[in-house]
């Protein structure tokens, strides 16, 4: 009862510029991102969404994400790469660099195998990140181990890390890697 009065004193001796600053914070805390602004061709209130105004333009078109990852990684990555059950491994490998960098930095080595994420969801300028380097690379070398050299440096940059592999895999990457280096030192 004590306390009730003392907050009752307390009401009684805010003014009412206090009060209206309450009111003010207290209705600011109900609709988050939500403003009222006034229209002055209309001359009325209105609610604006704030969230939506900041990301507008920012909405991931579904269209044109299918369009980058199947029509373009994923159709320049099977034409490109060499086929055959005898370059299985090696594909394997450049695709786990490309799926890190698209997943932002997740691997299947960090939960038993499990991704627990999808490439093809990725935001639409990390697909259009990692489809230039194909482009560049199609346009240019089209030598698989130089593909993986810039997936694998591309990942580098971002500190996304790579998979962890059995020593068999590993080493068939480490090759790829220096094989690429070498090829390099030709140019």
């Amino acid at each position: 009862m004590a306390k009730e009065n003392n907050k009752k004193r307390k009401k009684d001796k805010l003014s009412e510029a206090d009060i209206e600053r309450m009111e003010l914070l207290q209705r600011a805390n109900e609709k988050v991102g939500k403003q009222l602004s006034i229209n002055t061709e209309k001359g009325n209130l209105e609610e604006v969404d704030e969230l939506r105004e900041l990301i507008g333009k920012e909405f991931e078109d579904p269209e044109e994400k299918y369009n980058i990852y199947y029509r373009g990684i994923r159709r320049l990555l099977m034409d490109f790469l060499p086929k055959g059950q005898e370059f299985k491994e090696a594909r394997d490998i450049i695709y786990d660099e490309k799926n890190i960098f698209l997943n932002l930095g997740k691997k299947k080595s960090d939960n038993n195998g499990i991704r627990k994420s999808d490439g093809r969801m990725t935001f639409q300028p990390v697909m259009n990140e990692i489809l230039d380097v194909i482009v560049q690379w199609v346009s240019e070398s089209q030598n698989p181990f130089d593909l993986y050299r810039e997936f694998y440096e591309l990942n580098e940059r971002h500190g996304y890390g790579h998979e962890k592999y059995d020593k068999t895999s590993l080493s068939i990457a480490k090759s790829m890697y220096n094989l690429s280096e070498k090829d390099q030192d030709l140019d």
